[in-house]
């Protein structure tokens, strides 16, 4: 008798156990997640802030990795020190509208994330008017406790396949 009670002791003190160090490790995950979703929402909106106000050059800087490239919604591949030298001239490239909706983020462990959003935009690229509402994902990183902006791809929004 004594026995069984010892195993059914051990084994309700082993289930107990588990519990309490794998439940506290599920729920900091998931804080977690939700810490980095609300860092990297809040960046996505900064950027837009930032190109509104003419400072899209110094946010790129401070915020992409140094290989970042961009895949346009107008067919053309744009790499980051293209990027940067472009935001400068001011006279040439301007954001005069550029709404965000429909973010959502997605964490992969602890250095990726994805947001996905719907973007529209009115803005003068190169000396250009340009305007649409396109689909953009975003691949952010985490490099060394920071979270940089590695890639970008846009594609026009409400195109159907065919079109």
């Amino acid at each position: 008798m004594l026995n069984k009670r010892w195993k059914w002791s051990v084994g309700v003190l082993s289930v107990v156990v588990v519990m309490a160090t794998v439940v506290p490790a599920a729920l900091a995950k998931k804080a977690d997640t939700k810490s980095v979703e609300a860092t990297i929402t809040k960046l996505e909106m900064d950027s837009r802030k930032a190109d509104l106000a003419g400072q899209n050059g110094s946010w790129m800087k401070a915020h992409n990795t140094d290989d970042y490239t961009m895949g346009t919604s107008w067919g053309a591949w744009e790499a980051n020190a293209e990027l940067q030298k472009d935001a400068a001239d001011t006279a040439k490239n301007k954001s005069t509208k550029r709404d965000i909706s429909d973010i959502k983020v997605t964490v992969y462990g602890n250095n990726t994330a994805i947001a996905r959003y719907k973007e529209s935009y009115d803005l003068m690229i190169k000396g250009e008017h340009r305007a649409r509402t396109i689909l953009t994902t975003d691949t952010w990183v985490n490099e060394k406790g920071v979270w940089k902006l590695a890639a970008s791809h846009s594609s026009q929004a409400g195109q159907k396949i065919g079109d």
